[in-house]
């Protein structure tokens, strides 16, 4: 469905934008921030997203939110381990086949031009680095595409090229919005709270603790998932594993383990990138839940991500209307 011919299901007669960021486990916050909109009769007619905010506007748009939010808060480390491909053959710590495989089925076996509101999301061309707008074709391939963070799920073939996570290149999409010819744009940043500079006594903090993913001590389920891999790694005999298992393993040093490392990594560049684009592209209204206590790997702690987004989203209901009357 093209952006230019919706038609504004709002009273104002505006077209609104959602624009849902980048985040990895934050991303369930998304849930929360669409069940305030939904309550306070504010309804989109446009949404884009990017990794994350691809899978959750998705869910939304083929009426499988409940289910999303279900099955996130049901998972718990354990489920976590469930879907690791310990062996990474397939370019990526998760196989995103089983994360996604019980979202397979004939609502999102769709394309997006025929989904009830215009829908796009963002990936990265991994050869140009080119940011690539999926905005018709099958939806779930858009969304994979979209969500392939590196080093965590695999790079996914799509027309020829191998795209990867859009959070590269510009995790909030309020361009993307803009050019499906939203009105009002109304953008979630998940990663609000990320840098060091942006937290008072930040000098003090990093003085008293080690930098770690997040920005804050890594959670006891974090430590459980790490360990776990870890010794499944230590069981196989070969050099390789044996390595991979010392570098998850942090209870042996003080030192950041591979997964703490790849995850404050990421948090640093979405956190940059992220700066940078809404400077130039400012969204009519920002939705920023407080979550930089939640770690990207964290996707146990879905309940209480909805439950920030839900809050944020709630407080800028009189912001959203404001935007409403003067654009």
């Amino acid at each position: 469905m093209d952006g230019q011919r919706v038609e504004s299901r709002n009273g104002s007669g505006l077209k609104i934008g959602l624009a849902l960021g980048s985040g990895a486990a934050r991303g369930w916050a998304h849930i929360g921030v669409l069940r305030a909109l939904e309550e306070s009769g504010i309804e989109p007619d446009i949404i884009c997203g990017t990794s994350i905010g691809a899978a959750v506007g998705a869910a939304y748009l083929t009426d499988q939110l409940d289910e999303l939010q279900a099955w996130a808060q049901k998972m718990g480390w354990l489920g976590m381990l469930g879907i690791i491909d310990l062996t990474f053959r397939r370019g990526g710590l998760v196989a995103s086949e089983k994360a996604f495989e019980r979202f397979h089925n004939e609502r999102t076996d769709v394309r997006i031009e025929d989904l009830p509101l215009s829908f796009a999301s963002v990936a990265t061309d991994l050869s140009t680095g080119r940011e690539i707008w999926l905005r018709d074709g099958p939806l779930l391939p858009a969304v994979l595409a979209s969500a392939a963070m590196p080093g965590l799920f695999p790079a996914v073939r799509h027309e020829g090229r191998w795209l990867v996570d859009g959070a590269l290149v510009n995790p909030v999409p309020v361009s993307l919005c803009r050019a499906l010819g939203a009105d009002v744009v109304v953008a979630v940043n998940l990663n609000s709270e990320l840098s060091p500079l942006g937290r008072p006594n930040a000098k003090a903090e990093a003085r008293r603790e080690p930098v770690t993913a997040g920005g804050d001590a890594i959670s006891p389920t974090f430590s459980q998932l790490t360990g776990q891999i870890s010794t499944w790694l230590g069981r196989k005999p070969n050099r390789r594993t044996r390595f991979l298992a010392d570098q998850l393993d942090h209870s042996r040093a003080q030192v950041p383990n591979a997964l703490e490392v790849m995850a404050g990594s990421i948090d640093i560049m979405q956190d940059r990138i992220t700066r940078s684009r809404l400077a130039g592209e400012p969204p009519d209204v920002l939705i920023a839940p407080r979550l930089a206590h939640i770690g990207i790997l964290e996707f146990d702690r879905a309940a209480e991500a909805v439950e920030i987004g839900y809050a944020a989203a709630s407080m800028l209901r009189p912001s959203i209307e404001l935007a409403l009357r003067r654009a």
